[in-house]
């Protein structure tokens, strides 16, 4: 999908990143200016988002982060969209670029050995090898690689809790770690190696590297990859997916879940039909004609419709 008129590029870096609220306002700016959208979180700890637009802007974004010192050499990952998948452009100062919750964890430090997306299979293959996706249920429940543990987060702040509840079935194993895009695995492994785990290793460039890299007749990946934009999922060769976004719960729902008789396009799913009442219902009935008649109109409606 190279010739897709929106480049998507998700990045991030850990870094000594000292300065970092003097960078919200030149990116913000230089964002508006070439017309990038999507969002980018600033810490002390370094840079992490995601951000849309042509591949000149975007091109022109990459090498004004590169440019700080502290900030060169981004990983990486391009996708492509037919359409914006984002309805802003955010910049946003936090106080960790993922949220694990655990401030003494330093990935600059110590994290887990990288694997190539060519030598994942042969790592997750082994009998002596834990497989464990550190992505939250819902992202797990439309695709994960064959095998993996899930353990049912939330959120990527209960992982500490559920690694150390699990940790006696774990030691002695070696521990192979996956998320989206390789920053919530590579601060998954600095917690385990703090632990005093050794053997511990982590999908370089996450899910959607090897999505990209590896061919379907040889991959161990099974459904989709959701994504944080309006595209909601991604497949093998990064092509746009057929998961749909629920307005009414914002969980991911596919395509065979759409044949329920719970399912109603913006106002229900099997996973929120009996948690919601007939107001609510009613609500998302009128909110989701609204869309109807804003798309008539021309105007797309976002994520958070």
């Amino acid at each position: 999908m190279t010739n897709a008129p929106f480049t998507v590029a998700a990045l991030y870096r850990f870094a000594r990143l000292s300065h970092y609220e003097a960078l919200r306002e030149p990116l913000a700016q230089l964002c508006c200016s070439l017309g990038i959208k999507g969002t980018l979180l600033l810490a002390v700890e370094g840079i992490n988002g995601t951000v849309a637009g042509s591949a000149e802007a975007i091109g022109k974004l990459i090498a004004r982060i590169e440019a700080e010192p502290a900030l060169e050499g981004l990983e990486l990952k391009y996708s492509y969209a037919s359409e914006m998948p984002f309805n802003r452009m955010k910049v946003k100062l936090k106080k960790e670029i993922v949220t694990m919750g655990v401030p003494e964890i330093d990935p600059l430090k110590s994290v887990g050995t990288y694997v190539a997306p060519k030598d994942w299979n042969g790592l997750i293959s082994s009998s002596d090898t834990v497989v464990i996706d550190t992505r939250n249920d819902y992202e797990v429940a439309i695709g994960t690689f064959q095998g993996a543990l899930d353990p049912q987060t939330k959120t990527f702040r209960e992982f500490p809790a559920w690694f150390e509840e699990n940790r006696e079935q774990l030691e002695g194993k070696k521990i192979a770690m996956f998320c989206t895009g390789g920053i919530r695995c590579e601060k998954a492994t600095a917690f385990v190696k703090g632990l005093g785990f050794d053997e511990v290793y982590h999908l370089k460039g996450g899910i959607l590297k090897y999505l990209e890299e590896v061919a379907p007749e040889e991959s161990r990946w099974d459904g989709e990859c959701f994504v944080f934009d309006e595209r909601v999922s991604v497949g093998h060769n990064l092509r746009e997916g057929d998961t749909e976004l629920c307005r009414a719960c914002r969980y991911p729902i596919t395509a065979e879940e759409r044949l329920s008789r719970f399912y109603q396009e913006g106002i229900s799913c099997s996973r929120c039909y009996h948690q919601r009442s007939d107001e609510d219902r009613a609500r998302y009935a009128e909110r989701q004609r609204q869309v109807r008649l804003a798309e008539q109109r021309g105007h797309k409606r976002h994520i958070g419709d």
